[in-house]
């Protein structure tokens, strides 16, 4: 019985101990060096405009009207939907997909008056794997560049400065492509419309 009651003993201690350990001061120490090493990222990545909070850095977002740059399509819930982040799961071979992207492909050389022979980046008709990705290609960027600057009555060079100005470049200087964040682009477009306000 003695032994039996150590065992015990032994064994709630060892669960007390790692659940302080493990759901006290882990999760704590996580914090506090997030916090200390990169305090934007560990809050979110929100952008402030104005002292309002108009998204997130790291999630796209739909943007549709005229005036915006528009984002890469998602397959996230109803949309850019975070808690339902995931892709179409449809494959190259799937007819729905080859129809889907068949119609953003002429909705998106309507949208930017663009010929009926003109190339469309994958990154305008496709979604990404989580359905939220922030960003587009610099090419994408540039072929929406002059409708968005007819909306605005901003001239097309103001336009591509905002963009040379949002593009991020590569990961550690070697993975991926150059692109531009989304929302970033977007919020430097309205202060360049309202003035730089």
């Amino acid at each position: 019985m003695k032994e039996w009651r150590q065992e015990l003993r032994a064994a709630v201690t060892a669960v007390a101990a790692l659940a302080v350990i493990v759901g006290g001061l882990y999760p704590l120490a996580v914090w506090v060096l997030a916090q200390g090493v990169f305090p934007d990222g560990a809050n979110g990545s929100w952008l402030d405009r104005g002292g309002e909070i108009i998204g997130s850095r790291l999630i796209g977002q739909a943007f549709t009207g005229p005036g915006y740059f528009h984002p890469r399509p998602s397959a996230a819930g109803d949309g850019y939907d975070p808690v339902h982040s995931g892709g179409s799961n449809l494959g190259p071979t799937s007819k729905r997909l080859v129809e889907l992207v068949a119609e953003r492909v002429a909705a998106y050389r309507a949208d930017n008056g663009l010929p009926a022979e003109a190339l469309v980046p994958a990154d305008a008709v496709t979604a990404s794997g989580s359905g939220l990705d922030p960003h587009i290609s610099l090419e994408n960027a540039r072929l929406q560049a002059p409708r968005v600057a007819r909306a605005r009555g901003l001239t097309e060079a103001e336009i591509h400065r905002l963009i040379e100005a949002a593009t991020e470049g590569r990961e550690l200087g070697i993975f991926g492509e150059p692109r531009v964040n989304i929302l970033l682009l977007n919020s430097a477009v309205d202060g360049a419309a309202d003035g730089g306000r």
